[in-house]
């Protein structure tokens, strides 16, 4: 991709969204880096400038937190870290808020869990939000509430927060802010190690490439990271992984330059109801497929048949979100059931006109409308 490229896909995004990571804003006590934030607000103030708007999807609770509550080191354990996350939340939004203010703009806190991503009304809800605060000109800065929320603090899923937020927007752009150049091609402490500018198409083979450690303070890392990367991208979306400890990274992104790594959108237009389908719930259950069912959905476009079905796993109900497993034991869609975990086992593998002798009668030819299916891999 050449320099005019870069720059003509970052300047077609109308919405930047901006994953900061707890080691950028942490510092080497781990207590909040409130220098950074005033540097970020600088940067997101002269991108609203530009005409596009801006999302911060921030951590940094528990940093803040440590200080408030006087901790010498993180806390191991859960209900010190959500104290300190409780503690600290306030803190970060009021320094958003006051770095926001200089350049009379403001910030707007939205706390939220992963219940609220998978139930289809608080989705709408968080997007319809956000809208409305971009009609009063303020920066939503988005957290995970890690008051409540064991899974953000145990296994810190902000990247993935991120991505689902992306989901949300219209035209937007991914930035995921750590404190490494991007991703590498090989050991980061290597000194033959290069950052990969441009992933051109996401390949599953690029997970190697993540070290399997935690970052130092957050509990993501890069694997969290490119997890997220293949989510965004897998929708048609676009995103950039660079380091956020450069005072002047978001500047030099939107001016285009070739900084961190880029990874490009796959060409595809996947409606908003099929995003929150494929890439936001977690599914309840799993239907085992047999290769000629793959094929049906995969190459042509089908709804999924019992016929196709070779095994059910989990415990769900009709409208819940189902993965679709191939042969070989690796999932490649995802979907909302027309039937409930026991009546599924009990059509497994039956033609559309053995299921009234089953159950009675024929509620749903289909197991899993087309509709209501997306193909993630």
């Amino acid at each position: 991709m050449d320099p005019h490229q870069r720059r003509s896909l970052i300047e077609s995004a109308r919405t930047i969204v901006v994953k900061v990571g707890t080691n950028v804003l942490a510092r080497e006590d781990d207590t909040l880096n409130t220098d950074r934030i005033h540097e970020l607000a600088a940067q997101i103030h002269r991108i609203r400038e530009t005409g596009r708007q801006v999302v911060v999807v921030s951590s940094g609770a528990v940093a803040a937190g440590m200080g408030i509550l006087g901790l010498k080191q993180r806390p191991d354990d859960l209900p010190h870290l959500q104290a300190a996350a409780a503690s600290g939340q306030a803190r970060v939004i009021r320094h958003y808020n006051e770095a926001l203010q200089q350049f009379g703009r403001h910030a707007a806190q939205i706390l939220v869990t992963a219940n609220d991503f998978r139930h289809r009304g608080r989705y709408l809800n968080i997007r319809n939000t956000i809208h409305t605060l971009f009609e009063y000109g303020v920066v939503p800065v988005i957290n995970e509430n890690d008051t409540v929320s064991i899974d953000e603090i145990k296994f810190g899923d902000n990247d993935r927060l991120a991505a689902m937020v992306t989901n949300l927007l219209h035209d937007p752009l991914l930035v995921i802010l750590s404190v490494v150049d991007g991703l590498y091609d090989g050991d980061p402490g290597s000194p033959e190690t290069k950052v990969i500018p441009l992933v051109e198409e996401w390949n599953n083979d690029l997970l190697q490439l993540a070290s399997t450690t935690h970052s130092t303070r957050g509990m993501g890392g890069m694997r969290s990271k490119l997890e997220a990367v293949s989510m965004a991208t897998s929708v048609g979306e676009s995103v950039i992984i660079a380091n956020g400890t450069d005072a002047a990274i978001l500047d030099r992104i939107i001016a285009g330059e070739e900084v961190g790594t880029l990874f490009l959108a796959r060409d595809i237009t996947v409606p908003a109801w099929k995003r929150w389908i494929g890439y936001t719930i977690e599914p309840k259950g799993r239907f085992h497929l047999d290769d000629g069912a793959v094929r049906a959905i995969k190459g042509q476009g089908r709804s999924l048949l019992a016929a196709g079905m070779t095994r059910v796993e989990g415990r769900f109900e009709v409208g819940e979100v189902v993965a679709l497993i191939d042969p070989h034991g690796r999932e490649f869609a995802r979907g909302l059931t027309n039937y409930n975990a026991a009546d599924a086992s009990s059509i497994a593998g039956k033609r559309t006109s053995e299921i009234k002798a089953v159950l009675g009668d024929v509620p749903y030819e289909e197991v899993v409308h087309r509709d209501n299916l997306v193909v993630t891999r």
